[in-house]
């Protein structure tokens, strides 16, 4: 597809103009499948530790209003409306460049990162699900989120179109830990070491923005050295220092211990 070989700005810009010019987020132009598979068996989203896509995670300007990516998405909660996308969209883009398929549990948010899980109750009829967001909308006045063709089915979205709803982030192992907070090995990513301050703070900034991840600056007398992290999950350190490494940061590296001053 031609779009992948845009910078991501760009089709970004691309997928969100689609979105809203073909009414990729209005029930009233999308439809369920033909012959649905059935989604009895589909479970719930399982939350879980990931990096934020390195795509779809910039605030954004669309239809002449702009929208600022929430940061600390922890207790974070919203009422509204639900509505609705399948057969139109499966198989294409989702906002972070993923694959939309309509017969998983996924959902599309205009703030929260991507991607987030996110707990939803259909005030309505009380039913529950949890949801991985990845894609961005909808841009309707008054909905909240847009459902799967699976989740909306789970809901019992379907039969209405759109749903009053409340959702809820939800933050992997926050709940499940019984641990002191010091417990356990905490790891980081060395990205540079300047002996400017300012500049090693500009960038601690913008790696934050740019790859949606914890940033801070140690200094040692005349030394300025950026960090990513801390970590608790070994796996997503090395995810995020390959991340950075691909900004063309080729001399970062895992550190597990941060001798300050």
């Amino acid at each position: 597809m031609t779009k992948l070989l845009l910078p991501f700005s760009a089709m970004l810009a691309l997928l969100l103009a689609g979105c809203s010019s073909s009414g990729r987020y209005s029930i009233d132009n999308d439809v369920a499948p033909n012959a649905p598979i059935s989604v009895d068996h589909v479970e719930d989203a399982h939350p879980q530790n990931e990096p934020y896509s390195l795509g779809g995670n910039k605030d954004y300007t669309l239809g002449g209003k702009t929208y600022h990516i929430i940061k600390n998405t922890e207790g974070y909660t919203e009422t509204g409306k639900a509505s609705w996308y399948g057969k139109k969209f499966h198989g294409h883009l989702t906002s972070n460049g993923e694959i939309y398929d309509m017969y998983s549990m996924t959902a599309a948010h205009k703030t929260l990162p991507l991607p987030s899980y996110v707990k939803v109750t259909n005030t309505d009829n009380d039913k529950t699900a949890i949801v991985r967001v990845n894609d961005r909308g909808p841009f309707h006045t008054g909905r909240i989120i847009d459902l799967s063709y699976a989740a909306a089915y789970k809901l019992g979205v379907l039969q209405t179109g759109t749903a009053n709803v409340k959702i809820e982030v939800i933050t992997p192992g926050k709940s499940k830990s019984k641990e002191p907070s010091d417990a356990g090995h905490k790891y980081y990513v060395q990205v540079a070491s300047t002996q400017n301050e300012k500049n090693a703070r500009t960038l601690a900034q913008k790696l934050s923005q740019s790859l949606s991840v914890r940033t801070f600056v140690d200094s040692k007398e005349s030394n300025h050295r950026v960090f990513l992290g801390p970590f608790v999950d070994y796996t997503l350190t090395q995810q995020s220092l390959e991340r950075v490494k691909s900004l063309g940061y080729e001399t970062a590296f895992v550190r597990k211990h941060i001798h300050s001053h």
